[in-house]
Parts: structure tokens; sequence; C-alpha cells
């Protein structure tokens, strides 16, 4: 069967009642480490629902109720007469916790018996000793008939009544010593019947016992006791190493479910997100923009004859113009939504002052009081947003870009904090310096302590403060100019007439580093603002490839262990939250690693909307939709139709909350309503449905946005 690992690791944690860890690896027997409080699991992958379940609840019974004592100094007890005992233990008081457990346990050992994991068909079970009697009386014996004497009854009742781990051992010891005096009795009736002195087959055998003479002759002495006798002392050795009881089922069932485990392929991998350094990830604001303004004043005062940035600004104040209606829309809905949100919430209360008003109708209603509606505030809101600074954002970074204007210029009007990061691999690899040409040292500050089985964050990889709230109007409208010019020239580059700053070139796609550096950002940001909503909004136009983690490795030309990184093994690697006490299994496609990510971040704040924004050409819409729907899912044609008449579809199904795919020709295209004074009606209806599609496709947006944010 097919085992969903996160969902069993998850009923392991419900059911111990604390924030364990559960790993699942490939092991014989399940074991639970006391001091790290690590529950580690076989991969009982042949198991049935109804045993798997079994197992899992007994193993954390196991988790709960059996204490850190080392007992073996004190108590002379083999451990399998323990374990049977402290077994009916912890699972009768599992089931007395949960009753619903009673039901678990009943079906599974029900399975097992059928299966003979006791093996006990070709057995007679009144044969066995007490303790394997003992143990099927507790496990499988409503679906076998076993009797007991008076005084192993009542060592079975004594074992039923255990409440503490002292009491089992208690009652372990009296079902040992009872199993140990049942053995040596059978085993002395069975001698007395059976043994013969070494004497009496000498004298019957006399040829035999001349050869022996003369063997003794040629031979070393032996070792004797006092009597001589040599075969009368292995007899007694034999009889005092067989003296020990043996609990056959138990082992029988250990042996079985051992055979349930899946052993094939690879080792089950656990790692975790790092803690990093934000001091180090963070590119400032003010330095940031220190850079590009340093590049653009170079440029500017080496060629002034030229008007290098005229045109490209001139477009930005165009832009910004014909913006304003989307922006004024956003603001107009937020503001809707979040006053019906309040009168949502608003209640009606008397306040024990009489209505004059009302007076004349005492005789008809007794509501003569006057009342009061009491509307709550409103929730702080602020916005995070992660823009993709990858080199495929080339072609449609300067329309992404435009959607991020949008939102800031909502977030200015309606006083919300926000921060815009740009992800990177090129910012660290050292200041610029215009008058000499030449990069100063790169940053290799750690970005967070390397240990095995974290996921490694690159060197390289930095977080670019583009825009945030803390600045002023005007120094905000030059930054937001700035990262105009740079997306202008990313998608111009041969024709724009300057260049970028080489430290905010475009480069690979550390969305997934990105994500991680969030676990630390969005508290902080939450924190620092006095937050009591923050919407995340992820703006990108692919995937990032899987991140590796770290393992400790011994070369033979070193010493010492190397902390080297190992590939993600989508099948076998599960990413481990331990302050949630949750696993996420890794998929294999690009997008499935994000959405671990997303799924954990969203798992850890879930008062935070994680919202995607996917700018798309054409002929990538259809592999994207595919991703995460199939042709024979009913959204499909939906989406489908979406996309071919507004260029723009929602997908609820990924890691985010809700993500956006926007055609990038759509958002190039101008909303404004422009002919020619010699237009023809063909001309003047063509440039008026164009104009309208625009406006629809930015509304429905936009529209869907604030639904999420407000």
């Amino acid at each position: 069967m097919s085992v969903n690992l996160e969902v069993k690791g998850m009923l392991a944690r419900l059911l111990a009642t604390e924030d364990i860890v559960v790993e699942h690896k490939k092991v014989k027997t399940a074991f639970f480490n006391v001091h790290t409080r690590v529950l580690t699991l076989p991969l009982w992958e042949k198991a049935s629902n109804n045993v798997y379940d079994l197992l899992v609840a007994h193993e954390c019974g196991h988790s709960i109720y059996t204490p850190d004592e080392d007992w073996l100094e004190e108590h002379k007890i083999p451990q399998q007469f323990v374990n049977i005992v402290e077994d009916a233990r912890v699972e009768k008081l599992m089931k007395r916790k949960y009753a619903g457990l009673a039901k678990t346990f009943f079906n599974g050992y029900k399975k097992l018996h059928e299966d003979d994991f006791f093996s006990i068909v070709d057995e007679d079970v009144s044969t066995m000793n007490l303790a394997d009697r003992a143990n099927l009386y507790f496990k499988v014996g409503n679906f076998i008939s076993l009797d007991f004497n008076a005084e192993e009854m009542g060592i079975v009742n004594l074992i039923a009544a255990t409440e503490t781990f002292a009491d089992a051992l208690v009652a372990a010891k009296q079902l040992y010593n009872y199993c140990k005096k049942e053995k040596q009795e059978k085993e002395s009736q069975e001698d007395q019947g059976d043994f013969q002195s070494p004497s009496n087959e000498i004298k019957e055998t006399p040829d035999s016992s001349s050869e022996q003479e003369e063997d003794s002759d040629n031979s070393q002495p032996q070792q004797t006791t006092e009597t001589g006798d040599t075969s009368g002392d292995q007899v007694c050795q034999s009889f005092i190493q067989q003296e020990e009881p043996e609990v056959r089922t138990a082992e029988n069932l250990e042996d079985k479910i051992r055979e349930l485990t899946n052993n094939d392929g690879c080792e089950n991998v656990y790692v975790q997100i790092p803690q990093v350094n934000l001091d180090s990830v963070i590119a400032k604001n003010f330095d940031v923009h220190k850079e590009i303004d340093a590049c653009f004043k170079f440029q500017q005062d080496n060629r002034p004859e030229e008007k290098l940035f005229e045109n490209v600004d001139q477009q930005f104040k165009k832009f910004k113009v014909s913006a304003q209606k989307e922006v004024n829309y956003l603001v107009k809905e937020f503001e809707c939504r979040k006053a019906a949100d309040s009168y949502a919430r608003a209640s009606t209360a008397r306040t024990g002052v009489l209505d004059t008003a009302r007076l004349h109708s005492y005789k008809f209603t007794e509501d003569l009081f006057k009342k009061v509606t009491i509307i709550p505030d409103g929730k702080n809101h602020g916005l995070v947003f992660v823009l993709d600074w990858s080199g495929s954002m080339q072609n449609v970074l300067a329309d992404t870009c435009k959607q991020l204007f949008n939102l800031i210029w909502f977030c200015k009007k309606t006083s919300i904090p926000f921060e815009v990061y740009a992800f990177t691999n090129e910012w660290r690899r050292g200041e610029y310096d215009y008058e000499t040409g030449k990069f100063g040292p790169a940053d290799r500050t750690p970005h967070y302590e390397k240990k095995e089985g974290l996921l490694q964050v690159e060197e390289g990889f930095s977080l670019l403060n583009l825009l945030t709230s803390k600045v002023s109007q005007s120094v905000l409208e030059h930054q937001i100019l700035n990262i105009w010019r740079l997306a202008s020239c990313f998608g111009n580059t041969y024709t724009c007439g300057y260049t970028h700053p080489s430290r905010l070139c475009l480069s690979g796609t550390p969305l997934n580093e990105a994500l991680i550096s969030l676990h630390q950002i969005l508290p902080k940001f939450q924190k620092e603002n006095n937050l009591q909503k923050v919407q995340c909004i992820v703006l990108t136009d692919g995937e990032a490839s899987h991140i590796p983690y770290h393992v400790e490795v011994k070369r033979s030309f070193d010493k010492e262990t190397y902390m080297g990184v190992h590939h993600v093994h989508s099948e076998r690697t599960f990413l481990r939250d331990r302050k949630l006490g949750t696993t996420y299994k890794f998929g294999y496609g690009y997008h499935e690693f994000s959405d671990v990510f997303l799924r954990n971040l969203k798992d850890k704040f879930p008062s935070i909307n994680f919202i995607g924004i996917r700018v798309l050409p054409g002929r990538d819409a259809h592999r994207f939709i595919n991703l995460y729907h199939s042709c024979s899912d009913k959204n499909y044609v939906k989406i489908q139709n979406d996309w071919k008449k507004l260029k723009s579809f929602t997908i609820t199904n990924s890691g985010y909350d809700a993500y956006f795919g926007i055609s990038s020709s759509a958002l190039s295209e101008e909303s404004e309503f422009e002919v020619a004074e010699d237009a023809t009606k063909a001309q003047i209806k063509s440039a008026f449905v164009k104009s309208l599609k625009t406006k629809k496709l930015n509304k429905k947006v936009l529209g869907e946005f604030i639904s999420l944010v407000a």
C-alpha cells in the first residue's frame, strides 16, 4: 500500500501530545529516544492501514508512559518479560486516554492474527509457557481460546492491573520467576526419565571402553569433577544454559513486523531550514540606491552632451499618470471591503438609558432603551514583496515592475507599510569603484552556521531592499524611478543608451533561498510595524532549482571531516520543522520543491497570506497551468477559458494562497483609448475593444488581490 508518512507522523505527534520529532527510516524496529524526543519509525510500507496505526499508537504509548530509567542494574529480569508487561500497560493506558484507539488496536491485532504474525497456527497454545500465553492474551486474546490455572490467572490479573512502570517491573519479575520455575520442573522431569549414567553405557559396550582407554592414554589429561565424571559436568553445564525461559511469540511477532518494512531504495533524509543572519543576507536600501545613483551619475558626467535618461524618464511620467486609475480603484476597493468587514463585526447593545421617543409605545413593547452600535477598528495591514531579479526576467521585468509600482502607490495612499526585496546572486561580489574600474573585496560573511542536515544557502545570495515605506515620499519616488530605469535597461539593452550597475545585473533564481529568509523577515517586519495582518507577494516568471543540504564527509586526504553538500533526493527527503513538529516531503518538480517551503511558511505564519504573481509569455501559459491542473481536472477548462478571454487566471491549489498568472503582453498594452484624428470606424472600434480588455484584466486581477489583502 502507499503510505502517507507525513500523515502517520502527524498521527504520532497528536497521540504523543507533545512536540516530538518523528522520523521514518530504514530501521528494523521502532524506537524512541527519550533524551532528544525523536521517535524513529521503520518504513512499514507493506503494512495495512490498521496495522500501521496500531504500531504507531503502540510506540507513542511508550513515548508517553515508559520512563527514562536504567532498571537493569537493580532488577535482574530479561528484557522480553518486561516488554510483555509494559506493552500491556501502555496499550491499556493509551486506550484509556484515547477511546477511539480501542477499535484501532482490535482491528490491527485481528489482522496480525489472521496473517499468523505470532506463528501459532501449527502450535498447541496450551503447551506454551505462561509468558507466551500472557502475551497472546493481551494482544490477540479476543480471537483465540486460552486457559490459565489459578496461580497463572493471578499473575495475568497482576499484569492487567499495572498502572506505573514500577508496577510493571513487579509483575514482570513474578512472570519471569514463574516461567523459570516451570521450565526447571519440566526439564527435571524429562532428565529423570531419559538420563542414564555414562558408566552403565561403558559396561554394555566393552569394546568401545577399551578403545576409549587406549585413546585416553595418548590424550591430554581432562579436567574432571571430584568423582572424575566429565560427562556429568557437561550435562550440568548444558542444563544451566537451557534453564533460561524464552518468549517465542514475542520473537515471532518482532520478526514478522520486520518483514513489513521496505528496505529498498534510498534512506530517508530529514533536512532543516537554517536561521540566516539578516544583516548578512539583506543589502540595505540606502546602499542599493547609492550604487545605482553612482552608476547613473558616472555615465551622465562622462557624457554631458547626451540626455541619457530623458526618454526613459518621460515614459515613467506617462505611466505614473495612467496608473493612477488603477491605484484609485485599488484604494476604493480596499476601503469598501475594509468598511464592510468592520460593519460585519459591529455589535449593537442597550445603553440602559430610556429613549423618550419610544415611551408612547410602552404598552406594546419592552424595548424602550437607547441602543449603541460599536464598530471595531480596522486591522493594521502590511505588505512584503519578493521580486525575481533573475536573467529570465529580462523581457518581462518592466511589465512586472508596473504591477509592483501600482501596489506600492496603493500602499502609500492607504498608509500601509511595505518592503520590497529582490533576490540575486550578484550583490556580494564587492563594491564597484567607478573611478578605478575595479571591484572591492567580496563579502564573505557567512549567512549562517553550517551544520549537518541544514539546507544550503549559497554564499553569494542576497536580498536587495529596493523599496521601503520608511523613506520620505520624494526619496521613494526617486527610488522607483531608479528601478524603472533599470528595468527599461534590461529590456532594451542595445538601445537604451546607458548601462546598469554590475552588482545589480540579473543573475540566477535563488527563490528558495529567499523563501528561507522569510522565516526571519516576516516576524521582524510584523513586530516593527505592530501589524495584525501581513501579505507576502512574490513576483516571478519561473521556478527555482533544488538546493542541496549539508553533510559531514570524511575524505581520505583530510585528517578531519569536511562539511560538504548532497543533492536532495525528492523521493526520500523531507523538510522537518522541529518547532512545529511537522515534516514535508519534497516533490520531483521544481515548483513542488518551492511549494514545500511555502506550505511550511503558511503553517508557521497562519495569519499571513502568500500571494504569487506569475508574469507569463503566451507560449508558457499552458505549461504553467499543467503544473497544477491536468486535462481531466474540472477546473482546467475554466482556467483555460479565463486565459483566452482575460489573459489571466488564478490557481488556488499551489503553495500560495492564490497564484495569479498574468499575460506579459497584456500588461504591456496601454489602457488609454487613443486613436488618430483620421481613424476609420474599424480602427476606433478596435482601439476601444482593446482598451476595455486591458481595463477588464487589470480590474479582475486587482480585485482578486484586494479580496485577499483587505
